[in-house]
């Protein structure tokens, strides 16, 4: 017997605009940690080529540098490794070689490095140290959290290519935090897998999708198109659970198959109930996996729904997909979605989907933005009790340059009243 129950009321979205820098030189990664402890979430913000890492405080978004001379940082993610009330950052760097492409990955790099916050709100300027975690070539995302113990901080690793080629098989690394965190030269590495995923690009962390733990899991986007990934602690072992294998028919045209980036969504109280996917790699195709029944994810039919199609692949074989996102925007208990799509115009800004029957796979949508985007995050930047989110545009050479990259804040104006329980 299913509890599940469609719903086919929806508030119509409406989220405020206000620019946080325009021009910027380069643009690709974005977080939004509470850097001062103020209650009011910030954004960290950079590009692949300059080494800047830079953190915009919130209210006013003064721009303050944050980190300099990081050869190519790709992805990050924070976490108060210190344990001290301030999240420090992690930050994993130096993924091409001469070529500038990851056709070409640095045999040396792939470093992954943790920052620690001052903590000082009286110098906000004061340097942060940067000390090594270790490294595997390819690293390009990363995420901080508990994924095989809750006792010490860990950084679940993943590259997306390897010297043997752009399509070889991955390694998933996990760094452990070690005794002395300050005086380590390196945090314990172990590869937990080395068979399974290839050109990984979309690498999402999620608690309490494991049923009964306080574990971390990750869901990646690959080759190998959506797989879940988890550590079961009872059989000490780590599980993977595919939940389809993405786009499959543009191969032949773009050399890409699979998916290329992924994040999971609730529904009431199933915090595993759809899946939704930007395919393939860079692609153009929008998808949720919806379950046909309730049930663990491993044991049920998960169909495989198109969004939509962002127009044709370019020249190399791409399109403008770049993210997706779910979070409860209109607070009725569901998750809504986010796609960031890079551009060119007219698959440009960001599209937002509500669901209105998950099981007959039926949507609706709105576009709350048309400035390029590469990355959004999700908080509360103006402690209206309601989610907003923030965007970085994309600006990467070889890839893609928007016109004018831009980072925004969107705060949610939505009339969320008749949703509250």
């Amino acid at each position: 017997m299913s509890n599940y129950e469609p719903s086919y009321s929806c508030v119509e979205p409406k989220f405020s605009a206000h620019e946080v820098i325009d021009q910027l030189r380069e643009a690709y990664w974005l977080e939004c940690p509470d850097i001062n402890n103020n209650g009011m979430p910030d954004l960290i913000g950079y590009g692949l080529t300059m080494g800047e890492v830079y953190w915009y405080k919130n209210p006013d978004w003064q721009r303050i540098l944050l980190a300099n001379k990081i050869k190519m940082p790709v992805g990050m993610d924070f976490g108060d490794i210190t344990n001290n009330g301030s999240p420090d950052i992690a930050i994993c760097y130096q993924l091409y070689g001469p070529k500038g492409t990851i056709i070409d990955p640095d045999p040396e790099g792939g470093k992954i490095d943790w920052l620690e916050n001052p903590g000082n709100p009286n110098n906000e300027t004061e340097e942060w140290q940067r000390r090594y975690v270790g490294k595997a070539v390819g690293m390009h995302r990363l995420r901080i959290g508990h994924f095989t113990r809750t006792d010490r901080w860990q950084i679940l690793g993943m590259p997306i290519v390897q010297v043997e080629g752009v399509h070889a098989v991955l390694p998933v690394l996990l760094f452990t935090e070690p005794d002395d965190i300050y005086s380590a030269t390196e945090w314990e590495r172990t590869v937990i897998d080395h068979t399974t995923f290839r050109f990984v690009h979309g690498f999402e962390k999620k608690k309490g999708l494991i049923p009964g733990s306080e574990l971390d899991s990750v869901m990646l986007a690959g080759e190998e198109g959506i797989t879940w990934m988890y550590y079961d602690e009872k059989n000490e072992k780590w599980e993977k659970v595919n939940i389809g294998h993405g786009e499959l028919g543009q191969f032949s045209l773009t050399g890409f198959k699979g998916s290329g980036d992924v994040g999971v969504g609730t529904i009431k109280d199933d915090p595993f109930a759809f899946v939704v996917a930007a395919e393939p790699f860079h692609g153009n195709t929008i998808t949720a996996y919806c379950k046909d029944s309730d049930g663990h994810p491993g044991d049920v039919k998960w169909n495989r729904i198109v969004l939509d199609v962002f127009g044709d692949p370019n020249d190399k074989g791409e399109g403008p997909a770049h993210c997706v996102m779910c979070a409860d925007f209109d607070q009725d208990g569901e998750d809504e979605i986010l796609v960031a799509l890079r551009g060119p115009a007219p698959w440009q800004g960001v599209f937002y989907y509500k669901i209105l029957d998950a099981r007959k796979g039926i949507f609706t949508k709105w576009r709350v933005s048309e400035e390029s985007a590469s990355r959004i995050s999700v908080a509360d930047f103006n402690g209206s009790g309601k989610l907003g989110f923030a965007t970085i545009g994309y600006s990467v050479v070889h890839y893609y340059e928007t016109e004018n990259p831009k980072i925004m804040v969107f705060n949610n104006e939505m009339d969320v009243k008749a949703n509250k329980k």
